[in-house]
C-alpha cells in the first residue's frame, strides 16, 4: 500500500504543472530518441572492455551527450570534455549562478559507461537493440544511468524557463562507474577548485522502491571483489584414472568458501564484515516496508516449475518485508558472478579439471571498510589450503559503502513537496544494495552537503541483467522533482 497522502500540499517554488509539462515534452520529443541512440552503442565500462580506447564506444557516447548539451543553449552553461592521461574521460559542465550573493554549488552526477550484455534477454529484445514499449525503454544502460546527463540538463532548463534564481550548478559525468570509478578520484582532485562549495549533490544513479513517489537513497552497500582460484594439477587428466586420488578443485573450492559463508543460510561468518545498523535507518526500513509490503521480494523474476498442476516458485531468504530490506541493504552477502576452468556443457568430457576459479562479489554493509575487507578475505581464503592446493585470491577492486548525512529541514521539506507535487505521495526513504563509490568521496570532501541520491531503477527494471528498462513516465516526474528541489535550495 502507498503511504497516506497529506491533506495539504506543501508550498512549491516552481509552477509544478508547468515544469512537468515542459520536461514531459522534452522527454517525449527528444530525450527518448537520444537514449534510444545511446542504448544501441555497446559502451561497456573499461573493466569489461580493456580495449575501450581502440573501440571508441565510450568516446562516442560522451561526445554525443556533449553535443546534445551544447545544442540546448542553456544560458550561462559552459561545457568541456576533460581528459587525464591513461584514464577514461569525463564530461564537466558549469552553469553560472543567478542567485544574488550565493556562493554555494549544486553538483549533478551521472555516468555513461555500461555493464556487459548478459544472457536471458526476451527474444524480441537485446542489450544493444533498444525498444520502446508501454512507457518502458528497453536496453542496456538507459536506466543505469545514461539518462542522468539528459535529465540533469532538462531539470536546469525547467528552472530557467520559469526564471527562478538558482545557485551555481556543475555536472560531472564519468565513464568508469561500472568498473568501480577507479578513474574518478583523480578527476575530482583535478577539478576540485572548479567544483566550489558544494552544498547539494544530486546523483541520478540509484533506485526507487516503486514508481508512485520520489525515493531518496539513504545508504549504499560497499563492495569487495576479486578472483578466487584453486589449482591441484598442471593439466587435465582422465577422471577415471585420477578421481578418488586427486582431490577435486571444486570440492576444495567449496571448503574454502565455507570459511566465508554459511551455505545453508547465506550468512557471512566473519563478524568484521558486519556492522550495527543505526537506529534511524531501522525506523526508515520499517516505514518503507509498510509502503512496499510483499513487493520487496515479489519484484524479482523468480524461477518456477509446474508441479502436478500447480506452479511452484523459488523462494526468497525471507518473506518478512522488514528483514528483506535489511538483508539487501545492511547485511554482507556473497555472490559468485563468474567462473573459469569449466568447459561448456557440450564440450565436457570425463576429465578431472586442473583448476576452478570464481569471481567473487562481496557486498558489504555501509559502515564496513572495503579495503580492509579485501585484505581479510585474502588471508581467510588463502591460508592453510586443504591438500596444500594452490589457492590464490586476487582482489579486483574495493569500494566502501555510504550512509547519508542527516537531512536538514529545508532539504526534507523540498523533497516532500516535490514528491507530493509530482507524484501525489510523500517522499520515501530506502537503502540500496548497490555501490556508488563517488558518494563516499563527496561526503568526505563536502561534509556539509546534502545528498539527493535517487534514480529510476524501480521494480523489475533489472539493471545489469536481461531486459533492463527505463520507466519513462517515472523519469519525467523525477526530472521535474529534481528541478523543484534545486529551486528550493536556500
Amino acid at each position: 500500500m502507498n503511504a497516506p497522502l497529506h491533506r495539504e500540499l506543501p508550498a512549491t517554488v516552481l509552477d509544478s504543472a508547468r515544469a512537468l509539462d515542459q520536461v514531459t515534452r522534452q522527454w517525449d520529443g527528444d530525450i527518448v530518441r537520444q537514449l534510444t541512440d545511446y542504448i544501441a552503442i555497446p559502451a561497456k565500462s573499461p573493466g569489461f572492455d580493456p580495449q575501450w580506447q581502440q573501440h571508441g564506444f565510450l568516446e562516442t557516447v560522451l561526445r554525443n551527450a556533449a553535443q546534445w548539451v551544447e545544442a540546448q543553449k542553456v544560458p550561462g552553461l559552459k561545457l568541456e570534455i576533460v581528459r587525464l592521461p591513461g584514464r577514461t574521460p569525463v564530461l564537466f559542465f558549469e552553469v553560472e549562478s543567478t542567485k544574488s550573493g550565493s556562493t554555494q554549488t549544486i553538483l549533478m552526477y551521472g555516468h555513461l559507461d555500461k555493464q556487459p550484455e548478459f544472457t536471458g534477454w526476451r527474444s524480441d529484445l537485446g542489450p544493444w537493440t533498444p525498444k520502446y514499449e508501454d512507457g518502458k525503454l528497453y536496453g542496456r544502460g538507459g536506466a543505469d544511468d545514461g539518462y542522468a546527463v539528459y535529465a540533469s540538463i532538462a531539470a536546469v532548463q525547467a528552472l530557467k524557463a520559469q526564471g527562478k534564481p538558482h545557485p551555481r550548478i556543475v555536472g560531472l559525468i564519468e565513464t568508469c562507474e561500472e568498473s568501480g570509478s577507479y578513474d574518478l578520484l583523480p578527476y575530482v582532485d583535478a577539478l576540485r577548485p572548479r567544483l566550489g562549495d558544494v552544498a547539494l549533490v544530486i546523483c541520478l544513479d540509484s533506485g526507487a522502491g516503486n514508481y508512485d513517489q520520489l525515493w531518496l537513497t539513504t545508504s549504499l552497500r560497499g563492495l569487495a571483489g576479486g578472483t578466487l582460484k584453486v589449482q591441484v594439477l598442471t593439466e587435465g587428466i582422465h577422471s577415471g584414472d585420477a578421481s578418488g586420488l586427486v582431490p577435486s578443485s571444486f570440492r576444495i573450492m567449496r571448503q574454502v568458501l565455507d570459511r566465508l559463508e554459511d551455505s545453508k543460510t547465506g550468512r557471512l561468518l566473519p563478524q568484521s564484515f558486519h556492522c550495527e545498523i543505526p537506529a534511524d535507518r531501522l525506523e526508515q526500513v520499517k516505514a518503507t516496508a509498510a509502503i512496499l509490503g510483499e513487493e520487496v521480494y515479489k519484484r524479482f523474476p523468480w524461477a518456477h516449475a509446474d508441479c502436478g498442476g500447480s506452479t511452484q516458485f523459488a523462494l526468497p531468504t525471507t518473506t518478512d518485508p522488514v528483514q528483506a530490506l535489511v538483508n539487501r541493504t545492511w547485511l554482507p552477502t556473497l555472490s559468485v558472478t563468474g567462473a573459469e576452468g569449466f568447459p561448456a556443457l557440450q564440450d565436457a568430457g570425463n576429465v578431472l579439471r586442473p583448476y576452478t576459479a570464481f569471481k567473487l562479489s562481496l557486498r558489504l554493509p555501509p559502515l564496513v571498510d572495503a579495503a580492509r575487507a579485501v585484505q581479510e578475505l585474502k588471508t581467510l581464503l588463502e591460508d592453510n589450503a586443504p591438500y596444500q592446493a594452490v589457492v590464490t585470491f586476487e582482489g579486483g577492486g574495493a569500494a566502501s559503502g555510504w550512509n547519508a548525512p542527516a537531512t536538514t529541514p529545508w532539504f526534507e521539506q523540498a523533497l516532500n513537496s516535490a514528491s507530493l507535487a509530482h507524484f501525489g505521495a510523500p517522499v520515501g526513504y530506502i537503502g540500496q544494495g548497490g555501490t556508488i563509490p563517488l558518494m563516499n568521496m563527496l561526503s568526505e570532501g563536502f561534509p556539509r552537503a546534502q545528498m539527493m541520491v535517487c534514480g529510476v531503477l524501480g521494480p523489475r527494471s533489472n539493471a545489469h541483467g536481461p531486459n533492463e528498462f527505463l520507466h519513462v513516465p517515472y523519469a519525467r516526474r523525477l526530472t521535474a522533482a529534481v528541478a523543484e528541489v534545486m529551486a528550493q535550495m536556500p
